[in-house]
């Protein structure tokens, strides 16, 4: 029996980008803190009766400012003080929560707008740099997500994987199983860039629409023109023009779909079968590799430790009943079935 895969979950607030712009959003901080000390700056002139100056004993509207000033920045020099209860009361009540709401105001505007800001930008620079031989996921939504979980199951570390997409939701799905995200629009050439697609090792292409899907393959093919590409079609008739734009690999997973389908009419077990083949949850695994050398020469279905099925050889394909396949010769590729427990699997 298969075991039964693990369920992801992630639950993500209700949320909506903000359309201020960064200096507005600034400006608006700023003003809130200022309104703030200037609501103060009105309780403190109000109450001045209640306020002692050490210099000259006059508390004119300067000397509130100056007050209120030092008083909200904690600086505090003991040259005017509050004397009476009614104006320490209003220190400690009134005063001090907006003191502490302005510095939180101020703090948290120069984290989000320079500490914040420049980390990221240090911290995506690091990351840039190191990437290399990364796969990337453009797109995860249903198909891409289930690839890039498939992929960390078979063993893929999450940091070697690169997710772009322009939900935040699923970046934020993608983030909290340790991949890399990027949001943006993969069919540009500078978001493309930016995770070094041209150093990657393979791209998976899931964008919901065939159109974008294959729009993000040309821009791959031009920035990467060896890079292998796997792309989902929905409609077979862009099957064609997937190939042609560049990619590598198109599945179509309504035509998939269909070919489980029909082969379960055929017997109970041969969906099932097919689908173990696909999953690392399974007990066999497809695997493809290049000949070893010392395998040069062998028949296809006496390859050491699992069963040869296909054999790929100047670009034609062989069964491993066909005449091409009882000598295997150097640069052959290799298409073999193995237990899950020779990739380092159990399955149990």
């Amino acid at each position: 029996m298969r075991p039964a895969k693990p369920l992801y979950r992630f639950t993500a607030p209700l949320k909506r980008a903000s359309r201020l712009p960064v200096w507005a959003d600034v400006l608006l901080r700023l003003s809130l803190a200022f309104a703030l000390i200037g609501f103060v700056i009105l309780i403190h002139w109000f109450d001045r009766e209640g306020l002692k100056d050490t210099h000259d004993g006059v508390i004119s509207f300067l000397d509130v400012v100056y007050f209120t000033m030092i008083s909200v920045t904690t600086t505090g020099f003991g040259d005017i003080a509050p004397v009476s209860d009614r104006s320490r009361f209003i220190e400690a009540i009134i005063v001090t929560p907006v003191r502490i709401a302005v510095l939180f105001i101020f703090v948290g505007t120069a984290y989000n707008f320079v500490l914040k800001r420049s980390w990221e930008k240090w911290r995506m620079a690091q990351i840039q740099k190191n990437l290399t031989g990364h796969i990337v996921a453009l797109g995860f939504g249903t198909s891409g997500s289930e690839a890039v979980r498939e992929l960390i199951e078979r063993g893929t570390e999450p940091a070697n994987i690169v997710v772009v997409d322009m939900n935040e939701d699923r970046l934020a799905q993608a983030e909290e199983l340790g991949c890399n995200v990027l949001h943006g629009d993969a069919t540009r050439d500078e978001t493309l860039n930016d995770i070094r697609i041209a150093q990657a090792s393979s791209v998976i292409v899931s964008a919901g629409r065939d159109d974008t899907a294959i729009l993000m393959v040309l821009t791959v093919r031009h920035l990467a023109p060896v890079i292998p590409i796997s792309v989902v079609i929905r409609a077979s008739d862009n099957e064609l023009l997937a190939r042609q734009a560049g990619a590598n690999t198109v599945i179509n997973p309504v035509s998939f779909t269909g070919l489980l389908l029909a082969s379960s009419c055929h017997g109970e077990h041969i969906a099932e079968y097919l689908t173990d083949l696909a999953s690392i949850s399974g007990q066999v695994l497809m695997e493809e590799r290049p000949i070893a050398d010392d395998e040069i020469g062998m028949r296809l279905r006496d390859l050491p430790g699992g069963l040869g099925v296909r054999v790929y050889r100047g670009g034609r394909a062989f069964g491993f009943w066909e005449k091409e396949a009882m000598a295997l010769q150097a640069g052959d590729m290799l298409v073999q079935i193995i237990p899950a427990t020779a990739n380092g699997t159990n399955s149990s």
